[in-house]
């Protein structure tokens, strides 16, 4: 095999995974349809249902971490952070749950 083959071999390689690279996003944008996308219309912009949930998630944490403090129970708890992070990702996922169930 010359110099010159090689060179083409490689060419033709080379256009065929540029093709690929091209068409590997758009098959990764067939999700992007916003008819059954959770989210929700808030003052005429979109948002998704996640970020809801991770406010009300945040929030509930903040609660339940003053709750604790007022009741005496936060002196209790040896791992305070990943107690609280744990409270608001289960308050998330629940008010996912329920609100855009299956």
């Amino acid at each position: 095999m010359t110099s010159s083959d090689k060179s083409d071999h490689f060419a033709v390689m080379l256009r065929s995974s540029a093709r690929m690279l091209a068409l590997h996003p758009l098959l990764f944008l067939g999700g992007c349809a916003t008819h059954h996308a959770p989210s929700f219309s808030l003052f005429g912009a979109y948002f998704p249902g996640w970020m809801l949930c991770g406010i009300i998630g945040v929030f509930v944490a903040v609660t339940l971490r003053l709750l604790f403090v007022v009741s005496g129970i936060d002196a209790f708890l040896s791992l305070r952070l990943f107690t609280y992070v744990s409270l608001g990702v289960i308050a998330a996922l629940l008010v996912w749950l329920v609100w855009f169930g299956p």
